[in-house]
């Protein structure tokens, strides 16, 4: 008979542990450690008959299958991924409640007709997903509707219909029979999903699990569980707003940190084909504290703009808030102007925020956020034509960052006419890119950037 032993995993980073404590000993995280029951495996000998010799399998490598990409029919989908569905590929979808994760499984039936498709769904009924369905114009014989939440169940219906992709909605509904803890819990997340991801590769069809987020924003359950699966989707953006962002966190078969654009209306999700334009829409000009970033989202550059307000403090502590920027830079650049360059920032309340709802997380943000609260300190507003990049060191300098010529390409493409980059981006630009109808400015250095826009 299997033992079975009791462990303690964080939530957040995974580590485990054999006793229980209120913080984690690897992240320092409180009240973050879950009982988990380990089941050992019985003693025995592992069967290796049909394993084949290494020699014997480079021999023969006509007998591989090459995999082809299957289309979503979604272009931003499709982008996200690398260029399409991977066969025998497992994909976790990770999102606010009410974002959207079920209707864009939803929308995947419509396009990827003939093919099998398994929607299993342990929190809404057959009648709440048709009505759903209905309201999107999504009308397929070819989607199979199965309420269950049991694994087991779940394993036999796969094998009996043998479907080409099965939709989980959501792991944290499902468990299985073999042990006792109840859903939602590490161990029956993390077993269940092995499970289903060693059938997806058995029987060649593609998994799409769907999984709720903490109030930290990252994907509920054990970290382990984004190491087992091929691909990380996680949809950015409030659920009160008319926009979704979907980025690539993991992706064993393409590029990481891409994001599609979509708008969410009655009909479902639609492409937003330039997202420049979305995410720069409605800006005002004139306004302090305004700035344009060319920022580099996976494979594609994006005009975001970047807002900040500065105002004097009623606090003994001055408030840093941002929103689409993360906090500890904010506090990093706001050092250096303070330090290097004399801007006052101590006894200021700063507030950061990202229009459109965009996550900045590349270091070429600093210089964006840097413009916008130098602009905020000295009421003095930007030029309306003019974007920028940058990474700022702690000495005040500009570090050289990456794809600068096709930041370039994008600003005159939306018709600003000055960008402004690190000098080391500047030095050896092609001949296409200079006869672009946009002034390229160089800088060493923060104050030189800052004085090029009269602030």
């Amino acid at each position: 008979m299997a033992k079975s032993a009791i462990r303690y995993i964080c939530t957040s980073c995974g580590a485990v542990s054999l006793k229980y404590s209120g913080k984690c000993f690897a992240c320092q995280s409180w009240g973050t450690l879950e009982e988990s029951a380990i089941e050992e495996p019985l003693a025995g000998k592992t069967s290796t008959d049909n394993v084949l010799p290494a020699s014997e399998t480079l021999q023969h490598p006509e007998n591989s299958v090459s995999q082809q990409r299957i289309s979503t029919g979604i272009g931003e989908l499709d982008r996200v991924l690398g260029g399409g569905l991977m066969p025998a590929s497992a994909i976790l979808i990770g999102g606010e409640p009410g974002i959207g994760k079920s209707t864009l499984m939803l929308q995947l039936a419509r396009h990827t007709s003939p093919l099998n498709i398994l929607y299993v769904s342990g929190e809404e009924s057959p009648s709440q997903i048709r009505d759903r369905a209905k309201r999107l114009s999504i009308i397929s014989n070819d989607l199979k509707l199965v309420p269950e939440v049991n694994l087991e169940k779940i394993i036999g219906v796969i094998e009996r219909d043998q479907p080409d992709i099965v939709i989980i909605d959501s792991i944290q509904t499902l468990y299985s029979g073999e042990y006792k803890s109840s859903a939602g819990t590490i161990t029956q997340i993390r077993e269940c999903t092995s499970e289903l991801i060693r059938s997806a590769k058995s029987r060649n069809f593609i998994l799409l699990v769907i999984g709720h987020i903490t109030k930290t924003g990252s994907l509920a359950g054990p970290k382990t569980l984004e190491h087992m699966v091929d691909t990380v989707l996680q949809f950015e953006g409030e659920g009160y707003q008319w926009y979704r962002m979907i980025r690539s966190v993991k992706n064993r078969f393409g590029p990481t940190n891409e994001i599609g654009v979509f708008r969410m209306d009655e009909k479902g999700l639609e492409e937003v084909k330039n997202p420049s334009e979305f995410f720069i829409s409605g800006r005002s000009t004139g306004v302090p504290g305004n700035s344009v970033l060319a920022a580099i989202e996976g494979s594609r550059a994006v005009l975001v703009e970047v807002q900040a307000l500065v105002s004097k403090t009623n606090y003994p502590m001055p408030q840093r808030i941002s929103s689409g920027v993360d906090l500890k830079r904010i506090t990093i650049i706001l050092a250096v102007l303070e330090k290097r360059l004399g801007i006052p920032t101590w006894g200021q309340d700063v507030f950061i925020k990202v229009a459109g709802g965009l996550k900045l997380v590349e270091p070429a943000s600093d210089l964006a956020v840097a413009a916008a609260v130098a602009s905020g300190v000295s009421n003095t507003a930007l030029s309306p034509g003019m974007v920028c990049a940058g990474e700022i060191g702690l000495s005040g300098e500009l570090r050289a960052i990456s794809d600068g010529e096709r930041r370039i390409r994008e600003a005159a493409h939306l018709g600003f006419d000055t960008i402004i980059l690190p000098e080391a981006n500047t030095r050896e630009l092609k001949t296409s890119i200079r006869k672009l109808p946009v002034t390229v400015t160089g800088c060493n250095s923060l104050q030189e950037a800052l004085n090029h826009m009269h602030l």
